[in-house]
């Protein structure tokens, strides 16, 4: 016969992570705490570079390629489609690193929260010895946030911010975005060595021979190794989306104990309800409650 009383679960105990007992309540939220924004040297120095490396793909694009091309209308439609794809991109990784991911408030593991809870008869709370709160189903502790976050696929430093469940849509159109740009540079460039292949150097771009083709080299390379890496990324989030099983859950390979979904469904959880052209767009912040209730409609 189970005891009445609630049980509770340390789970992850280690030497020196704060006890549940001696937990406090969570301070009040201010209008400080409205930005999401993890001081995380690594993670800060990866996102200015990630911003750098478009800028500079930006700069031989419209300056060494597209301004001294001939041909007007070919140098305004890659000028409008490249510049469209990287602020995109930017405005993609900029959500992703500014959106607070699904932190689970810290310091809720109080005893007095608990009780507040009224649980069941017999039912398990999990709770978080490092942070120091209540762990919901599916959610996991980030050393580098210092928090819980629901359905964390995993941390990235080039956003500097967890992937989870409330940002993982700007990252998954980062990682389209970037690979679509360095792919679209790459056919630019090729384009443009056959150009001055048929032609005098000196007439393909308005910088010296020598250093047109260092900087069409160097962006060739960054494109190249952007364009394997995120398109690589961006597979795995969408296999992971479909599949509705996180790359943390997928590493340590945890029993499910979630409902099942279809393969659209958990498409709609993470881009949003119903489906549309904002689904393609950083600005557009999806509803994930109404898409999990219409699951149980369709």
């Amino acid at each position: 016969m189970k005891s009445p009383a609630h049980r509770t679960r340390d789970i992850e105990r280690q030497a020196g992570y704060l006890k549940p007992e001696h937990c406090a309540p969570p301070p009040p939220r201010t209008s400080s705490d409205t930005m999401w924004f993890i001081r995380d040297g690594c993670g800060i120095v990866c996102g200015i570079i990630t911003w750098l490396l478009v800028f500079y793909a930006e700069f031989v694009v419209v300056f060494v390629m597209l301004l001294p091309a001939k041909n007007v209308v070919y140098s305004l439609f890659n000028g409008v489609l490249f510049n469209g794809l990287a602020f995109l991109a930017l405005a993609s990784h900029a959500r992703a690193m500014c959106t607070d991911p699904g932190a689970v408030p810290k310091g809720n593991a109080t005893k007095e929260f608990i009780e507040s809870l009224q649980l069941k008869p017999g039912q398990v709370v999990y709770k978080c010895p490092k942070c120091c709160s209540i762990k919901p189903d599916r959610a996991h502790h980030c050393s580098v946030c210092k928090r819980c976050i629901k359905k964390m696929d995993h941390h990235c430093p080039w956003v500097n911010n967890c992937v989870g469940e409330n940002n993982q849509k700007y990252f998954v159109l980062f990682t389209m975005y970037i690979a679509l740009i360095s792919f679209h540079a790459l056919v630019m460039v090729a384009f443009h060595f056959l150009l001055c292949f048929e032609e005098d150097w000196t007439k393909c771009s308005n910088f010296s021979p020598p250093a047109t083709v260092i900087l069409l080299i160097l962006l060739c390379f960054e494109g190249l190794l952007f364009l394997i890496f995120t398109a690589v990324m961006f597979g795995t989030q969408v296999h992971s989306i479909c599949t509705d099983e996180t790359g943390i859950e997928q590493l340590k390979k945890e029993e499910r104990r979630w409902a099942k979904k279809s393969k659209w469904m958990n498409m709609k959880v993470v881009f949003g309800h119903p489906f549309s052209v904002a689904w393609l767009s950083p600005f557009a912040t999806p509803d994930h409650g109404k898409a999990d209730v219409y699951q149980y409609i369709v």
